[in-house]
Protein backbone atom coordinates (compact mmCIF):
# COMPACT_ATOMS: atom_id res chain seq x y z
CA UNK A 1 0.00 0.00 0.00
CA UNK A 2 1.09 3.56 -0.61
CA UNK A 3 -0.05 6.73 1.07
CA UNK A 4 -1.74 9.63 -1.15
CA UNK A 5 -3.54 12.57 0.74
CA UNK A 6 -6.30 14.61 -0.85
CA UNK A 7 -7.40 17.79 0.89
CA UNK A 8 -11.21 18.40 -0.32
CA UNK A 9 -12.96 21.73 0.89
CA UNK A 10 -16.93 22.14 0.33
CA UNK A 11 -19.06 24.76 1.10
CA UNK A 12 -23.03 23.55 1.33
CA UNK A 13 -25.39 25.88 2.62
CA UNK A 14 -29.32 25.28 2.90
CA UNK A 15 -31.93 25.43 5.60
CA UNK A 16 -33.97 21.78 4.76
CA UNK A 17 -35.51 19.34 6.65
CA UNK A 18 -32.64 16.45 6.45
CA UNK A 19 -34.18 12.61 7.25
CA UNK A 20 -31.70 10.71 8.97
CA UNK A 21 -28.99 9.93 6.26
CA UNK A 22 -29.78 6.06 6.63
CA UNK A 23 -27.33 3.48 5.64
CA UNK A 24 -30.48 1.48 4.32
CA UNK A 25 -30.27 3.96 1.27
CA UNK A 26 -27.48 1.88 -0.23
CA UNK A 27 -27.40 -1.00 -2.28
CA UNK A 28 -28.82 -3.46 -0.28
CA UNK A 29 -25.75 -5.96 -0.79
CA UNK A 30 -23.44 -3.12 0.59
CA UNK A 31 -25.62 -2.36 3.22
CA UNK A 32 -23.70 -4.72 6.13
CA UNK A 33 -20.82 -3.03 5.36
CA UNK A 34 -22.25 0.68 5.70
CA UNK A 35 -24.15 -0.91 8.86
CA UNK A 36 -20.42 -2.18 10.26
CA UNK A 37 -18.55 0.63 10.00
CA UNK A 38 -15.69 -0.78 11.43
CA UNK A 39 -13.00 -3.63 10.13
CA UNK A 40 -9.99 -5.11 10.98
CA UNK A 41 -7.14 -5.14 8.26
CA UNK A 42 -4.31 -8.32 8.29
CA UNK A 43 -1.21 -7.63 6.78
CA UNK A 44 0.61 -11.23 7.10
CA UNK A 45 2.50 -12.69 4.79
CA UNK A 46 6.46 -13.87 3.79
CA UNK A 47 7.29 -10.28 4.59
CA UNK A 48 6.90 -10.83 8.26
CA UNK A 49 9.44 -13.00 8.71
CA UNK A 50 11.98 -9.88 8.27
CA UNK A 51 9.89 -7.85 9.90
CA UNK A 52 11.44 -4.73 8.30
CA UNK A 53 15.15 -5.80 8.72
CA UNK A 54 17.07 -7.45 6.34
CA UNK A 55 20.98 -8.39 6.69
CA UNK A 56 21.16 -5.79 9.74
CA UNK A 57 19.68 -3.23 7.79
CA UNK A 58 16.65 -1.20 8.01
CA UNK A 59 14.13 -0.84 5.48
CA UNK A 60 15.26 1.23 2.36
CA UNK A 61 12.47 4.08 2.27
CA UNK A 62 11.12 6.70 4.88
CA UNK A 63 7.67 5.42 4.93
CA UNK A 64 9.28 2.27 6.53
CA UNK A 65 6.50 -0.21 5.10
CA UNK A 66 7.76 -3.20 6.05
CA UNK A 67 5.88 -5.32 3.67
CA UNK A 68 8.18 -3.50 0.87
CA UNK A 69 11.11 -4.60 2.54
CA UNK A 70 11.61 -7.30 -0.85
CA UNK A 71 11.40 -4.31 -3.54
CA UNK A 72 13.13 -1.76 -1.15
CA UNK A 73 16.21 -3.64 -0.31
CA UNK A 74 16.54 -5.18 -3.67
CA UNK A 75 16.32 -8.99 -2.53
CA UNK A 76 16.81 -11.72 -4.39
CA UNK A 77 13.94 -14.11 -5.02
CA UNK A 78 16.34 -16.85 -3.79
CA UNK A 79 17.10 -15.00 -1.04
CA UNK A 80 13.53 -13.81 0.14
CA UNK A 81 11.62 -17.28 -0.28
CA UNK A 82 13.86 -18.44 2.75
CA UNK A 83 11.88 -16.52 5.45
CA UNK A 84 9.59 -19.11 4.95
CA UNK A 85 11.78 -21.03 7.61
CA UNK A 86 11.02 -18.16 9.86
CA UNK A 87 6.95 -19.24 10.64
CA UNK A 88 6.56 -21.03 13.38
CA UNK A 89 3.49 -23.10 12.81
CA UNK A 90 3.10 -24.47 16.54
CA UNK A 91 2.21 -20.79 17.56
CA UNK A 92 -0.12 -19.61 14.38
CA UNK A 93 -3.54 -19.80 15.18
CA UNK A 94 -5.99 -17.47 13.28
CA UNK A 95 -8.16 -17.70 15.51
CA UNK A 96 -6.89 -15.67 17.92
CA UNK A 97 -6.85 -12.57 15.37
CA UNK A 98 -10.82 -13.38 14.96
CA UNK A 99 -11.14 -13.13 18.72
CA UNK A 100 -9.07 -10.17 19.23
CA UNK A 101 -11.19 -8.37 16.47
CA UNK A 102 -14.46 -9.23 17.89
CA UNK A 103 -13.25 -7.98 21.25
CA UNK A 104 -12.70 -4.45 19.20
CA UNK A 105 -15.64 -4.30 18.33
CA UNK A 106 -15.39 -4.52 14.51
CA UNK A 107 -17.43 -6.75 12.23
CA UNK A 108 -15.35 -7.89 9.81
CA UNK A 109 -12.08 -8.95 8.67
CA UNK A 110 -9.95 -8.33 5.61
CA UNK A 111 -6.09 -10.30 5.21
CA UNK A 112 -3.47 -10.44 2.74
CA UNK A 113 -4.07 -13.28 0.82
CA UNK A 114 -1.21 -11.92 -1.78
CA UNK A 115 0.45 -8.93 -1.36
CA UNK A 116 2.83 -7.36 -3.89
CA UNK A 117 5.17 -9.39 -3.42
CA UNK A 118 3.74 -12.52 -5.08
CA UNK A 119 3.57 -15.42 -2.50
CA UNK A 120 0.61 -16.29 -1.69
CA UNK A 121 -0.37 -17.27 2.03
CA UNK A 122 -2.67 -20.51 0.77
CA UNK A 123 -1.45 -23.52 -1.05
CA UNK A 124 -2.20 -22.32 -4.13
CA UNK A 125 -2.07 -24.12 -7.28
CA UNK A 126 -1.80 -21.54 -9.47
CA UNK A 127 1.68 -20.82 -7.83
CA UNK A 128 4.37 -23.03 -5.95
CA UNK A 129 6.02 -19.94 -4.58
CA UNK A 130 3.19 -19.75 -1.41
CA UNK A 131 3.59 -19.88 1.92
CA UNK A 132 2.15 -23.13 3.01
CA UNK A 133 4.54 -24.80 0.10
CA UNK A 134 7.63 -22.68 0.60
CA UNK A 135 7.43 -23.28 4.85
CA UNK A 136 6.85 -27.30 4.30
CA UNK A 137 3.86 -26.80 6.15
CA UNK A 138 0.57 -28.60 5.81
CA UNK A 139 -1.81 -25.55 6.89
CA UNK A 140 -4.05 -23.71 5.30
CA UNK A 141 -4.39 -20.22 6.83
CA UNK A 142 -7.02 -19.30 4.80
CA UNK A 143 -9.27 -22.19 5.51
CA UNK A 144 -8.26 -21.76 9.46
CA UNK A 145 -9.49 -18.11 9.34
CA UNK A 146 -12.14 -18.74 7.08
CA UNK A 147 -13.98 -21.47 9.94
CA UNK A 148 -13.19 -19.20 13.23
CA UNK A 149 -14.74 -16.54 11.19
CA UNK A 150 -17.84 -18.49 10.75
CA UNK A 151 -17.76 -19.77 14.40
CA UNK A 152 -17.66 -16.41 15.80
CA UNK A 153 -19.86 -14.52 13.51
CA UNK A 154 -17.10 -12.73 11.62
CA UNK A 155 -17.72 -11.35 7.77
CA UNK A 156 -14.15 -12.31 5.59
CA UNK A 157 -12.58 -10.52 3.04
CA UNK A 158 -9.41 -11.25 1.20
CA UNK A 159 -6.96 -8.95 0.03
CA UNK A 160 -5.35 -9.41 -3.51
CA UNK A 161 -2.20 -7.54 -5.01
CA UNK A 162 -3.16 -7.96 -9.14
CA UNK A 163 -1.55 -5.06 -10.22
CA UNK A 164 1.79 -5.72 -8.79
CA UNK A 165 3.33 -9.19 -8.62
CA UNK A 166 7.31 -9.14 -7.99
CA UNK A 167 7.28 -13.11 -8.26
CA UNK A 168 5.85 -13.95 -11.52
CA UNK A 169 8.26 -13.41 -14.52
CA UNK A 170 5.24 -11.59 -16.50
CA UNK A 171 4.01 -9.48 -13.50
CA UNK A 172 4.85 -5.45 -12.96
CA UNK A 173 7.70 -4.13 -11.30
CA UNK A 174 8.11 -0.46 -10.57
CA UNK A 175 11.71 -0.84 -11.69
CA UNK A 176 10.47 -1.87 -14.87
CA UNK A 177 9.87 2.17 -15.15
CA UNK A 178 13.11 2.34 -15.74
CA UNK A 179 14.43 -1.27 -17.14
CA UNK A 180 12.47 -1.68 -19.75
CA UNK A 181 8.29 -2.10 -19.94
CA UNK A 182 7.22 -5.31 -20.70
CA UNK A 183 4.64 -6.09 -22.99
CA UNK A 184 1.39 -6.35 -22.80
CA UNK A 185 1.39 -10.17 -23.96
CA UNK A 186 3.74 -10.82 -21.34
CA UNK A 187 1.36 -9.10 -18.62
CA UNK A 188 -1.57 -10.93 -19.70
CA UNK A 189 0.18 -14.26 -19.11
CA UNK A 190 0.40 -13.02 -16.06
CA UNK A 191 -2.91 -12.12 -15.93
CA UNK A 192 -4.74 -15.40 -16.99
CA UNK A 193 -2.63 -17.90 -15.45
CA UNK A 194 -2.16 -16.30 -12.32
CA UNK A 195 -4.28 -13.63 -11.39
CA UNK A 196 -8.00 -15.42 -12.35
CA UNK A 197 -7.04 -18.87 -11.23
CA UNK A 198 -5.50 -17.72 -7.81
CA UNK A 199 -8.85 -15.70 -7.65
CA UNK A 200 -11.42 -18.21 -8.86
CA UNK A 201 -9.59 -20.38 -5.66
CA UNK A 202 -10.32 -17.66 -3.28
CA UNK A 203 -14.18 -17.01 -4.42
CA UNK A 204 -14.06 -21.18 -4.69
CA UNK A 205 -12.79 -22.81 -1.49
CA UNK A 206 -13.09 -21.19 1.50
CA UNK A 207 -16.88 -20.13 1.93
CA UNK A 208 -18.73 -16.62 1.61
CA UNK A 209 -16.33 -14.04 0.77
CA UNK A 210 -17.52 -10.62 1.96
CA UNK A 211 -15.05 -8.30 -0.08
CA UNK A 212 -12.71 -8.76 -2.61
CA UNK A 213 -9.87 -6.00 -1.64
CA UNK A 214 -8.02 -4.39 -4.62
CA UNK A 215 -4.59 -2.31 -4.46
CA UNK A 216 -3.85 -0.33 -7.11
CA UNK A 217 -4.23 3.25 -6.20
CA UNK A 218 -4.08 5.00 -9.00
CA UNK A 219 -6.55 4.93 -12.41
CA UNK A 220 -5.24 1.89 -14.64
CA UNK A 221 -5.29 4.08 -17.45
CA UNK A 222 -1.61 5.28 -16.06
CA UNK A 223 -0.45 1.41 -16.03
CA UNK A 224 0.07 -1.72 -17.64
CA UNK A 225 -3.35 -2.92 -16.76
CA UNK A 226 -6.33 -2.87 -19.07
CA UNK A 227 -9.69 -2.31 -18.77
CA UNK A 228 -10.84 -5.70 -20.61
CA UNK A 229 -8.43 -7.04 -17.61
CA UNK A 230 -10.79 -5.85 -15.10
CA UNK A 231 -14.13 -6.07 -16.15
CA UNK A 232 -12.30 -10.10 -16.49
CA UNK A 233 -12.10 -9.79 -12.64
CA UNK A 234 -15.66 -8.13 -11.77
CA UNK A 235 -17.52 -10.91 -13.95
CA UNK A 236 -15.25 -13.63 -12.34
CA UNK A 237 -16.70 -12.62 -8.44
CA UNK A 238 -19.86 -11.46 -9.28
CA UNK A 239 -20.19 -15.40 -11.02
CA UNK A 240 -18.91 -16.81 -8.38
CA UNK A 241 -19.75 -14.95 -5.24
CA UNK A 242 -22.40 -12.33 -6.78
CA UNK A 243 -22.50 -10.75 -3.04
CA UNK A 244 -19.18 -10.35 -2.63
CA UNK A 245 -18.13 -6.31 -2.59
CA UNK A 246 -15.13 -5.26 -4.76
CA UNK A 247 -13.76 -2.02 -3.44
CA UNK A 248 -12.47 1.22 -6.03
CA UNK A 249 -8.56 0.53 -5.79
CA UNK A 250 -9.47 -2.55 -8.54
CA UNK A 251 -8.25 0.57 -10.89
CA UNK A 252 -12.10 2.29 -11.48
CA UNK A 253 -14.05 5.00 -9.81
CA UNK A 254 -16.24 4.25 -7.50
CA UNK A 255 -19.21 5.09 -9.68
CA UNK A 256 -18.31 2.27 -12.35
CA UNK A 257 -20.62 -0.53 -12.63
CA UNK A 258 -19.28 -3.75 -10.57
CA UNK A 259 -17.49 -0.63 -7.84
CA UNK A 260 -19.65 -1.69 -4.47
CA UNK A 261 -17.45 1.32 -2.26
CA UNK A 262 -14.60 3.80 -2.08
CA UNK A 263 -11.32 3.39 -0.62
CA UNK A 264 -9.49 6.55 0.22
CA UNK A 265 -5.79 6.91 0.48
CA UNK A 266 -3.53 4.87 2.80
CA UNK A 267 -4.75 6.30 6.52
CA UNK A 268 -6.20 9.31 4.54
CA UNK A 269 -9.11 10.06 6.39
CA UNK A 270 -13.15 12.16 5.16
CA UNK A 271 -13.00 15.77 4.66
CA UNK A 272 -16.67 16.00 3.54
CA UNK A 273 -19.85 13.84 3.43
CA UNK A 274 -20.29 11.48 0.61
CA UNK A 275 -23.07 9.71 0.06
CA UNK A 276 -21.81 6.68 -1.59
CA UNK A 277 -19.93 3.92 0.73
CA UNK A 278 -16.39 4.68 1.68
CA UNK A 279 -14.02 3.91 3.52
CA UNK A 280 -10.01 4.18 5.15
CA UNK A 281 -7.78 1.70 5.49
CA UNK A 282 -5.29 3.04 8.43
CA UNK A 283 -2.79 1.72 10.31
CA UNK A 284 -2.37 1.72 14.56
CA UNK A 285 1.19 2.58 14.00
CA UNK A 286 2.90 3.51 10.64
CA UNK A 287 3.86 -0.01 8.96
CA UNK A 288 1.14 -2.42 7.81
CA UNK A 289 3.40 -5.22 7.94
CA UNK A 290 5.06 -5.90 10.88
CA UNK A 291 8.24 -3.90 11.61
CA UNK A 292 10.84 -4.55 14.66
CA UNK A 293 11.48 -0.97 14.64
CA UNK A 294 7.94 0.49 14.64
CA UNK A 295 7.50 3.37 17.02
CA UNK A 296 4.59 5.63 15.70
CA UNK A 297 1.71 4.27 17.19
CA UNK A 298 -1.49 6.25 17.85
CA UNK A 299 -2.91 6.75 20.42
CA UNK A 300 -6.88 4.96 21.53
CA UNK A 301 -8.13 8.50 21.22
CA UNK A 302 -6.97 9.01 17.74
CA UNK A 303 -7.54 5.83 16.43
CA UNK A 304 -11.46 6.70 17.83
CA UNK A 305 -11.78 10.01 16.47
CA UNK A 306 -10.75 8.62 12.92
CA UNK A 307 -13.54 5.92 13.22
CA UNK A 308 -16.01 8.57 14.61
CA UNK A 309 -15.32 11.07 12.16
CA UNK A 310 -15.57 9.03 9.43
CA UNK A 311 -18.62 7.50 10.40
CA UNK A 312 -19.86 11.47 10.86
CA UNK A 313 -18.90 11.46 7.44
CA UNK A 314 -21.10 8.29 6.16
CA UNK A 315 -17.82 6.42 5.74
CA UNK A 316 -15.61 3.43 8.11
CA UNK A 317 -12.57 2.49 9.19
CA UNK A 318 -10.56 -0.60 8.03
CA UNK A 319 -7.84 -0.61 11.23
CA UNK A 320 -4.50 -2.57 10.24
CA UNK A 321 -2.29 -5.24 12.75
CA UNK A 322 0.36 -7.28 11.03
CA UNK A 323 1.52 -10.29 13.59
CA UNK A 324 4.58 -11.66 13.75
CA UNK A 325 5.85 -14.50 11.79
CA UNK A 326 4.48 -16.60 14.83
CA UNK A 327 1.04 -15.20 14.38
CA UNK A 328 1.32 -12.98 17.80
CA UNK A 329 0.27 -9.57 17.41
CA UNK A 330 2.38 -6.99 18.91
CA UNK A 331 1.55 -5.67 22.56
CA UNK A 332 0.63 -1.77 21.44
CA UNK A 333 -1.82 -3.04 19.30
CA UNK A 334 -3.66 -5.61 21.78
CA UNK A 335 -3.97 -2.82 24.46
CA UNK A 336 -5.44 -0.38 21.56
CA UNK A 337 -8.33 -2.60 20.16
CA UNK A 338 -9.25 -3.86 23.72
CA UNK A 339 -9.30 -0.07 24.99
CA UNK A 340 -11.39 0.71 21.66
CA UNK A 341 -13.59 -2.40 22.45
CA UNK A 342 -14.37 -1.34 25.55
CA UNK A 343 -15.21 2.34 24.43
CA UNK A 344 -17.71 0.32 21.63
CA UNK A 345 -19.35 -1.99 24.38
CA UNK A 346 -20.47 0.97 26.19
CA UNK A 347 -20.78 3.94 22.78
CA UNK A 348 -21.43 1.06 19.69
CA UNK A 349 -24.93 1.96 18.99
CA UNK A 350 -23.40 5.69 18.11
CA UNK A 351 -21.66 4.12 15.31
CA UNK A 352 -22.84 0.95 13.71
CA UNK A 353 -25.60 1.33 11.10
CA UNK A 354 -24.78 5.35 12.01
CA UNK A 355 -23.69 8.29 9.31
CA UNK A 356 -23.52 11.93 9.75
CA UNK A 357 -25.79 14.73 9.55
CA UNK A 358 -25.42 17.20 6.57
CA UNK A 359 -23.85 20.27 8.21
CA UNK A 360 -20.33 21.94 7.46
CA UNK A 361 -16.97 19.54 8.51
CA UNK A 362 -15.31 19.93 11.87
CA UNK A 363 -17.77 23.27 12.21
CA UNK A 364 -18.10 22.18 15.89
CA UNK A 365 -14.35 22.57 17.85
CA UNK A 366 -16.13 19.70 20.77
CA UNK A 367 -16.33 17.00 18.02
CA UNK A 368 -18.39 14.88 15.94
CA UNK A 369 -22.04 13.85 15.16
CA UNK A 370 -23.80 10.89 14.46
CA UNK A 371 -27.23 9.71 13.37
CA UNK A 372 -29.71 7.39 12.40
CA UNK A 373 -32.86 6.21 12.53
CA UNK A 374 -34.85 4.51 15.51
CA UNK A 375 -38.84 4.23 14.02
CA UNK A 376 -40.15 7.17 13.92
CA UNK A 377 -37.95 8.36 15.86
CA UNK A 378 -34.11 9.88 14.86
CA UNK A 379 -31.25 9.78 17.21
CA UNK A 380 -28.61 12.16 17.33
CA UNK A 381 -24.99 11.53 18.98
CA UNK A 382 -22.67 14.11 19.80
CA UNK A 383 -19.32 12.75 20.50
CA UNK A 384 -17.62 15.04 22.87
CA UNK A 385 -14.01 15.30 22.23
CA UNK A 386 -13.20 17.89 24.35
CA UNK A 387 -15.33 18.27 27.27
CA UNK A 388 -15.90 22.31 27.91
CA UNK A 389 -14.58 23.89 30.81
CA UNK A 390 -17.69 25.99 31.59
CA UNK A 391 -20.06 22.73 31.26
CA UNK A 392 -21.91 23.99 28.59
CA UNK A 393 -22.10 22.14 25.12
CA UNK A 394 -22.64 24.06 22.11
CA UNK A 395 -24.63 22.30 19.33
CA UNK A 396 -25.29 24.88 16.06
CA UNK A 397 -26.99 23.57 13.57
CA UNK A 398 -30.32 21.45 14.52
CA UNK A 399 -33.51 23.47 14.92
CA UNK A 400 -35.84 21.05 15.83
CA UNK A 401 -36.00 20.37 19.72
CA UNK A 402 -35.16 17.15 21.42
CA UNK A 403 -37.12 15.17 23.11
CA UNK A 404 -34.51 14.44 25.36
CA UNK A 405 -30.63 14.57 26.06
CA UNK A 406 -28.75 11.61 27.81
CA UNK A 407 -25.14 11.25 29.13
CA UNK A 408 -24.01 7.74 28.40
CA UNK A 409 -21.58 6.12 31.34
CA UNK A 410 -20.37 2.92 32.72
CA UNK A 411 -23.03 3.11 34.72
CA UNK A 412 -26.07 3.52 32.01
CA UNK A 413 -28.00 6.88 31.17
CA UNK A 414 -27.89 10.48 32.95
CA UNK A 415 -30.61 13.02 31.58
CA UNK A 416 -29.28 16.35 30.67
CA UNK A 417 -30.83 19.70 30.94
CA UNK A 418 -30.76 21.53 27.96
CA UNK A 419 -32.17 24.94 26.28
CA UNK A 420 -32.94 25.17 22.82
CA UNK A 421 -33.55 28.23 20.20
CA UNK A 422 -33.24 28.41 16.85
CA UNK A 423 -30.38 26.89 15.51
CA UNK A 424 -28.19 26.32 18.88
CA UNK A 425 -28.76 23.80 21.18
CA UNK A 426 -27.24 24.45 24.73
CA UNK A 427 -26.88 21.29 26.78
CA UNK A 428 -25.38 21.73 30.78
CA UNK A 429 -23.08 18.81 31.18
CA UNK A 430 -22.28 17.44 34.92
CA UNK A 431 -18.57 17.77 35.98
CA UNK A 432 -17.24 14.26 35.77
CA UNK A 433 -16.93 13.30 31.53
CA UNK A 434 -18.91 10.09 30.36
CA UNK A 435 -15.71 8.33 29.43
CA UNK A 436 -12.00 8.48 30.00
CA UNK A 437 -11.44 8.87 25.51
CA UNK A 438 -14.67 10.33 23.63
CA UNK A 439 -17.89 10.98 25.78
CA UNK A 440 -21.36 10.34 23.91
CA UNK A 441 -24.53 12.46 24.82
CA UNK A 442 -27.41 10.92 23.10
CA UNK A 443 -30.34 13.37 21.63
CA UNK A 444 -34.11 11.89 20.97
CA UNK A 445 -35.96 13.45 18.33
CA UNK A 446 -39.51 12.66 17.76
CA UNK A 447 -39.45 13.11 13.95
CA UNK A 448 -36.67 13.64 11.17
CA UNK A 449 -34.51 16.69 12.47
CA UNK A 450 -34.70 20.24 10.27
CA UNK A 451 -31.16 21.55 9.96
CA UNK A 452 -29.76 25.07 9.56
CA UNK A 453 -26.64 24.75 7.23
CA UNK A 454 -26.19 28.11 6.86
CA UNK A 455 -25.32 28.88 10.55
CA UNK A 456 -21.99 30.17 11.85
CA UNK A 457 -21.51 27.73 14.75
CA UNK A 458 -20.88 28.87 18.13
CA UNK A 459 -17.55 28.18 19.39
CA UNK A 460 -16.46 26.61 22.86
CA UNK A 461 -15.86 30.07 24.39
CA UNK A 462 -18.92 31.11 23.12
CA UNK A 463 -18.12 33.45 20.51
CA UNK A 464 -18.50 33.32 16.43
CA UNK A 465 -15.36 32.40 14.58
CA UNK A 466 -16.38 33.81 10.87
CA UNK A 467 -14.14 32.52 8.24
CA UNK A 468 -14.14 31.98 4.25
CA UNK A 469 -14.87 28.07 5.15
CA UNK A 470 -18.41 29.14 7.01
CA UNK A 471 -19.84 32.03 4.83
CA UNK A 472 -23.15 31.83 3.72
CA UNK A 473 -22.18 33.74 0.50
CA UNK A 474 -19.44 35.52 -1.11
CA UNK A 475 -19.32 37.90 -4.52
CA UNK A 476 -16.40 36.24 -5.71
CA UNK A 477 -15.22 32.52 -5.45
CA UNK A 478 -12.35 33.83 -3.55
CA UNK A 479 -9.49 31.53 -2.61
CA UNK A 480 -8.81 29.46 0.56
CA UNK A 481 -5.37 28.46 1.42
CA UNK A 482 -4.88 25.85 4.36
CA UNK A 483 -3.30 25.83 7.20
CA UNK A 484 0.40 24.82 6.31
CA UNK A 485 1.99 24.08 9.91
CA UNK A 486 2.98 28.15 9.98
CA UNK A 487 0.44 30.69 8.66
CA UNK A 488 -3.25 29.84 9.69
CA UNK A 489 -6.01 29.27 7.12
CA UNK A 490 -7.12 31.74 5.60
CA UNK A 491 -9.32 33.21 2.81
CA UNK A 492 -7.36 35.09 0.29
CA UNK A 493 -9.56 38.75 -0.85
CA UNK A 494 -7.88 40.45 -3.84
CA UNK A 495 -10.42 41.42 -5.64
CA UNK A 496 -13.27 43.84 -4.60
CA UNK A 497 -16.28 42.25 -3.17
CA UNK A 498 -17.98 40.99 -0.01
CA UNK A 499 -18.68 37.90 1.87
CA UNK A 500 -21.72 37.10 3.88
CA UNK A 501 -22.20 35.10 6.81
CA UNK A 502 -25.89 33.74 8.57
CA UNK A 503 -25.54 34.38 12.18
CA UNK A 504 -27.99 33.67 15.14
CA UNK A 505 -27.84 36.09 18.31
CA UNK A 506 -29.88 34.37 21.30
CA UNK A 507 -28.41 36.78 23.84
CA UNK A 508 -29.85 40.44 22.48
CA UNK A 509 -27.01 42.98 23.70
CA UNK A 510 -23.28 44.42 22.44
CA UNK A 511 -20.70 42.16 20.39
CA UNK A 512 -17.31 43.01 19.70
CA UNK A 513 -16.19 42.58 16.22
CA UNK A 514 -12.60 41.66 15.96
CA UNK A 515 -10.74 40.46 12.42
CA UNK A 516 -7.25 38.20 12.19
CA UNK A 517 -5.94 39.26 9.03
CA UNK A 518 -2.78 39.74 7.38
CA UNK A 519 -2.40 43.11 4.67
CA UNK A 520 0.38 41.71 1.70
CA UNK A 521 1.27 45.74 1.03
CA UNK A 522 2.79 48.80 2.11
CA UNK A 523 -0.67 50.76 2.67
CA UNK A 524 -3.14 50.89 4.33
CA UNK A 525 -6.47 48.68 3.83
CA UNK A 526 -10.03 50.07 4.42
CA UNK A 527 -12.96 47.31 5.03
CA UNK A 528 -16.63 47.57 6.19
CA UNK A 529 -18.67 45.44 8.22
CA UNK A 530 -22.49 45.43 8.25
CA UNK A 531 -25.43 43.74 10.41
CA UNK A 532 -28.93 45.35 11.31
CA UNK A 533 -28.08 48.50 9.28
CA UNK A 534 -25.27 49.14 11.20
CA UNK A 535 -22.03 49.71 9.35
CA UNK A 536 -18.24 49.70 11.09
CA UNK A 537 -15.26 50.91 9.37
CA UNK A 538 -12.08 49.49 10.31
CA UNK A 539 -8.41 50.69 8.82
CA UNK A 540 -6.04 47.59 7.96
CA UNK A 541 -2.49 48.27 8.66
CA UNK A 542 0.65 46.49 6.64
CA UNK A 543 1.14 43.55 9.08
CA UNK A 544 4.14 42.63 7.62
CA UNK A 545 6.38 39.32 8.85
CA UNK A 546 7.33 37.75 11.81
CA UNK A 547 10.38 35.07 12.80
CA UNK A 548 8.85 31.79 13.26
CA UNK A 549 12.15 30.03 14.17
CA UNK A 550 15.88 32.62 14.71
CA UNK A 551 17.44 32.97 12.01
CA UNK A 552 15.97 31.33 9.00
CA UNK A 553 12.58 30.46 8.95
CA UNK A 554 10.44 34.02 8.49
CA UNK A 555 6.54 33.97 7.70
CA UNK A 556 3.47 36.85 6.90
CA UNK A 557 2.10 37.68 10.51
CA UNK A 558 -1.59 37.78 11.69
CA UNK A 559 -2.45 40.16 13.54
CA UNK A 560 -6.04 40.84 15.28
CA UNK A 561 -7.67 44.58 15.51
CA UNK A 562 -11.27 45.38 16.57
CA UNK A 563 -13.37 46.92 14.12
CA UNK A 564 -16.30 47.97 16.71
CA UNK A 565 -19.19 46.77 18.06
CA UNK A 566 -22.69 45.70 17.28
CA UNK A 567 -25.57 46.52 18.75
CA UNK A 568 -28.42 43.59 18.52
CA UNK A 569 -31.84 44.42 19.87
CA UNK A 570 -33.35 41.12 19.95
CA UNK A 571 -32.93 37.63 19.56
CA UNK A 572 -32.43 36.34 16.15
CA UNK A 573 -30.96 35.94 13.05
CA UNK A 574 -28.65 38.62 11.34
CA UNK A 575 -26.92 38.43 7.62
CA UNK A 576 -23.48 40.19 8.83
CA UNK A 577 -21.50 41.53 5.21
CA UNK A 578 -17.51 42.12 5.02
CA UNK A 579 -17.31 44.43 1.76
CA UNK A 580 -13.50 44.61 0.82
CA UNK A 581 -12.02 46.85 -2.67
CA UNK A 582 -8.17 46.23 -2.23
CA UNK A 583 -6.03 48.42 -4.48
CA UNK A 584 -4.07 47.24 -7.17
CA UNK A 585 -1.64 44.29 -6.35
CA UNK A 586 -3.07 44.89 -2.57
CA UNK A 587 -4.94 41.91 -0.94
CA UNK A 588 -6.25 41.11 2.29
CA UNK A 589 -5.54 37.64 3.79
CA UNK A 590 -8.42 36.75 6.49
CA UNK A 591 -8.31 34.63 8.99
CA UNK A 592 -11.26 35.32 10.78
CA UNK A 593 -13.91 37.85 12.06
CA UNK A 594 -14.03 36.65 15.52
CA UNK A 595 -17.84 37.83 17.25
CA UNK A 596 -18.38 37.73 20.94
CA UNK A 597 -20.53 39.60 23.42
CA UNK A 598 -19.21 42.20 25.91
Amino acid sequence: MMKRFLVIAILCFSVCVVRAQSVSNAPEKVKWFTDARFGMFIHWGLYSGAEGIWEGERLRNGNNYAEWIRYRNRISQDDYIKLAKRFDWNRIDPEQWVLLAKRAGMKYILITAKHHDGIAIWNSRASSNNLTALSGSDRDVLKELAAACKKHGMKLGFYYSHWLDWEHPDGWDHNQEITGRISDEQYDRYWQTKVLPQLRELLTNYGDIAMIWFDMWVDYKTTVVKKAQLDQVIKLIHTLQPACLINSRLGFPSTYPGIDFETLGDNQLGAVYTDHPWETSGTIANSWGYNALENEYKSTSQLLQSLIGNVSLNGGVTLNIGPRADGSVPYEDVIRLNEIGSWLSKNGESIYGCTGLKLRPDQHDWGRITTKKAGDKQLVYLQVYNWPLDKILRLTGIVSKPEKAELITDNGRTRLNYTQAGPYTHIELPNVSGDHFVSVIALTYSKPVELNEKAVAESTFGGLALTGSNSAAQSHAYKIIQFDGVRPKHTVLDTAGNLTWRIYVSNPGNYNANVSYHNNSKNDLSIQLNADNQNLTGVLKPTGRVVVEPHDSYTEEFVDNKIGTFKFPKAGYYDLTLTVNPSLGQSLSLNRIWLSKE
